[in-house]
């Protein structure tokens, strides 16, 4: 008896995502969702050799640089969504040139290849503000690069990431931790809208398969708007800590990151443009995100309670 042989065009082909980022705190944790993915994944890393113990053997990684054109070539081949998830500020003085060119190479590059989508994470902040902070104009320009590239762009624009070895999250919780009374500028009282890490994974994978159209852009953030000073006090009281907030008129972002510098693990540039940046109210100012993804963000304060839990087990 003769076996009948497949039909091949009932053979669905794998869609090949590329994931920059692989080693920071996101992307390092939406690697190991999209290994479960029924995709096949490749990552760009600067040095493969230490990537490579953190990821499944059927995970290719190729070396480049988005700060290296040609390198992105071999990367982009073949790619159908591509993640860009690179923040040069912990690295870079001159973050925000360095952040431009970045993305200025990985647009081009991919629409060279004919990526058809980059979704991107970016963050919150009014664009019309003139004080906007550099940290914050310069995520909103990532993406404005991105979207001019003529590729499908899905940016996600979010606030602090609450999260065990988030960087924002763990620079409050350091303060809260060492500081029973805390010196605090009076914008400490800025609007905010943080997010869980969760619910950040949730929306970056549900992006993936949204059906192809015009480059969007979605603010995504929990349900609660609060305060930075509300977020010490949330946290605090999770931990059975007494903390006293004492306002005070300035505080400037030069000594702010000197204070962070000594009391937290940041270093002084990372701790300055993150202080910069809560001076700015980041709030989600429509509801696109919750109408295009069925996602219902968690609140603060259960956001707070799973970040404590990581972070002891």
């Amino acid at each position: 008896m003769t076996t009948p042989k497949p039909d091949n065009s009932q053979v669905s082909t794998l869609q090949t995502v590329l994931l920059t980022g692989a080693s920071g705190y996101v992307g390092g944790r939406l690697l190991h969702l999209l290994e479960a993915q029924p995709v096949k994944l490749r990552c760009l890393a600067r040095s493969p050799e230490k990537l490579r113990p953190l990821v499944k053997s059927s995970t290719e990684i190729v070396r480049g640089d988005v700060l290296d054109p040609p390198s992105l070539e071999a990367a982009l081949q073949g790619v159908q969504t591509a993640y860009y998830l690179v923040h040069l500020m912990s690295g870079s003085h001159d973050f925000e040139q360095e952040d431009r060119q970045a993305a200025i190479n990985f647009a081009e590059a991919a629409k060279r290849a004919g990526v058809q989508r980059i979704i991107y994470l970016g963050g919150l902040g009014d664009d019309a503000d003139p004080k906007l902070s550099p940290h914050l104009r310069s995520r909103h320009e990532v993406g404005e690069i991105l979207r001019t590239s003529g590729v499908e762009t899905i940016e996600f624009r979010a606030g602090m990431v609450v999260g065990a070895g988030s960087l924002s999250y763990d620079l409050m919780k350091s303060l809260t931790d060492r500081l029973p009374i805390m010196i605090c500028p009076r914008w400490l009282a800025t609007p905010t809208q943080p997010i869980a890490i969760q619910d950040v994974l949730d929306y970056l994978l549900a992006a993936k398969d949204l059906p192809q159209g015009v480059s969007r852009i979605f603010e995504i953030g929990s349900p609660d708007v609060v305060t930075y000073g509300d977020l010490i006090r949330e946290y605090a009281g999770q931990q059975g800590l007494r903390r006293w907030l004492i306002i005070v008129p300035v505080l400037t972002p030069y000594l702010s990151g000197l204070w962070l510098a000594l009391v937290t693990p940041a270093t002084y540039e990372v701790g300055r443009h993150l202080i910069e940046g809560l001076k700015n109210p980041t709030v989600v100012r429509n509801s696109k995100a919750l109408e295009a993804f069925p996602i219902k963000p968690m609140g603060v304060a259960e956001a707070i309670r799973l970040a404590i839990r990581e972070s002891a087990s």
